[in-house]
């Protein structure tokens, strides 16, 4: 077990194994899964504001419709966690290229729906093929750079990534009023297609030699295929620490699903906003900050991982990384989703518009600042199984994220946008407490439930 009182010094021998890559190539590699984790943001967040058109295609109701969002969800839940599991036993490459076929289908069978159940069927499908690009896409990142340079290099895949749920909407605003949601579901499909053939013409095998689950079997056959729990990485959440920063991160973003899913009956309401198309370009602040942010806040956790080790000379202490998180949980988040409630109630005109839509930047910026060393930090403490780890923090988030959604316009109805923002801003507030009490206590907590942490020799 690790702790603050036990060195943690890192073998030469090991870091060598995140030479094999040149930086040009893991750059490359950092470009492809960025590509990769990018597509599940397009396929959830085009979605939303076609469903006006889908149901009227489909002779159907915008309550009906909008099921397959919260089917998608459990999709991406189940997805996500099956994807990482067999990543862990057979290889990130070979995992990618199974779940595009399952994306390039149901993007297809989406776009020909003629009936709901069709377009239930299709849009699980779509959505589950896509599912591991985030958690499988940092555990890639884990695998080829080493731990204090990880930060940086998930920045970059994070800010490639979240950029998608801004520009996402606006796109799909766009489509909904000048083009068709079929056409673009073709397009998703056929991006489906484009992915999986540079995967595999151009992305190698990432994950360590000697360590996936088929590298250890003493008989296999020539097509071996294995029944792999996707459940047991839920399992690692019973580690107070793993459990305790995935909770953090969910309260934290709340935030951003505060803003962003009632944007059209908030902002778009009070400023007299009814083109689609316009709502969604409103989207893209966040999505800019989430940009800008992401690599910034990865660059500083690694400085800050660096420092703190030179402090205790050389000894590591995983939680390091988690004081990164301070200028985005306990200022930027809580108080930029505070002032918009405030500013949406009581600003009108242009004046009031432009200052949500810095509000909505400020927000973007600082929810990077706390899940990116969140992110960094899953994959530090059990890089080995980071991809599963990642999966099952986002399952379970998905899931509390998408009752917390549920009861956002029900309550901006019941006591307001303002309150409600304000809610959210004492939420995220908490969230920083919990990381704060994880960096002060992280030692005890990984003593208290060892999941095969990472030491500072194997990471």
């Amino acid at each position: 077990m690790v702790s603050e009182e036990s060195p943690l010094l890192a073998s030469a021998a090991h870091e060598l194994i995140y030479d094999r890559f040149t930086p040009d190539q893991k750059r490359w590699i950092v470009f492809l899964v960025s590509i990769v984790g990018l597509l599940p943001m397009f396929v959830s967040s085009t979605f939303v504001p076609s469903i006006p058109q889908i149901a009227k295609d489909l002779d159907s109701t915008h309550a009906i419709v909008s099921l397959t969002v919260s089917l998608s969800i459990l999709a991406s839940a189940i997805g996500a966690l099956v994807w990482a599991a067999y990543s862990s036993f057979y290889g990130r490459r070979l995992i990618y290229l199974w779940g595009m076929p399952f994306l390039c289908a149901g993007s297809c069978g989406v776009a020909m729906a003629t009936s709901l159940q069709g377009l239930l069927f299709w849009r699980f499908m779509q959505t589950f093929g896509c599912a591991g690009g985030m958690s499988v896409g940092a555990g890639v990142v884990g695998d080829i750079y080493k731990l204090e340079e990880r930060g940086t290099a998930i920045g970059v895949f994070f800010g490639a990534t979240l950029f998608g749920l801004a520009v996402a909407p606006f796109l799909g605003g766009a489509a909904a009023q000048y083009w068709s949601w079929r056409n673009l579901h073709y397009c998703l499909g056929a991006w489906g297609l484009l992915q999986m053939l540079l995967i595999y013409l151009s992305f190698p095998e990432t994950s360590h030699p000697g360590t996936l689950g088929i590298d250890k079997l003493t008989r296999r056959r020539w097509i071996h295929i294995t029944w792999v729990n996707p459940l047991s990485s839920l399992w690692l959440l019973r580690s107070p620490n793993l459990s305790a920063v995935m909770l953090a991160w969910t309260l934290v973003l709340i935030s951003d699903f505060v803003l962003l899913v009632p944007l059209a009956y908030t902002i778009g309401v009070r400023y007299e906003i009814t083109n689609e198309a316009i709502i969604g370009a409103c989207f893209l602040p966040n999505g800019l900050g989430n940009f800008i942010g992401a690599p910034v806040a990865g660059r500083l956790s690694d400085t800050v991982v660096r420092r703190w080790r030179e402090k205790r000379r050389g000894v590591w202490y995983p939680e390091d990384r988690l004081r990164a998180t301070w200028i985005g949980g306990l200022f930027m988040v809580p108080l930029s989703i505070g002032a918009s409630g405030l500013i949406t109630t009581y600003v009108g005109g242009p004046v009031g518009l432009w200052l949500n839509l810095l509000c909505l930047f400020t927000n973007g910026m600082g929810v990077d600042f706390v899940v990116n060393p969140i992110g960094s930090y899953n994959v530090d403490v059990v890089r080995s199984r980071s991809a599963e780890a990642t999966a099952a923090s986002a399952a379970v988030r998905s899931l509390i994220l998408s009752f917390a959604t549920a009861l956002v316009i029900p309550s901006i109805e019941r006591i307001g946008v303002a309150w409600t923002d304000i809610i959210a801003a004492v939420l995220a507030l908490i969230g920083q407490g919990i990381i704060f009490m994880t960096i002060r206590y992280g030692d005890r907590m990984r003593a208290s439930v060892d999941v095969g942490f990472s030491t500072a020799e194997n990471n």
